[in-house]
């Protein structure tokens, strides 16, 4: 293996916007905002959409508080009622 050439690879705490839902993995992504994780040391902390926590696929159900907002402000916006 050439040296100086692969990126970093170490300890992240990858944390699921939606559910709040929070899992450590290693990764070469990196954060400016750390976390204290269980195990009492601190590592970078990435923010994503979705993680198996909060995809359909995985939850087995379709999670839609942000379309029926969505939703009620179309209508309401253009008249449209039930």
């Amino acid at each position: 293996m050439k040296k100086d050439i692969h990126p970093d690879y170490h300890k992240v705490v990858f944390q699921d916007s939606s559910t709040g839902y929070k899992f450590i993995s290693g990764s070469t992504a990196t954060s400016e905002e750390t976390i204290k994780w269980e195990d009492g040391n601190d590592y970078p902390l990435i923010r994503v959409e979705i993680s198996s926590d909060s995809h359909p696929f995985y939850t087995g159900k379709q999670k839609f508080t942000q379309a029926d907002g969505a939703v009620d402000r179309f209508n309401k916006k253009y008249g449209l009622s039930n």
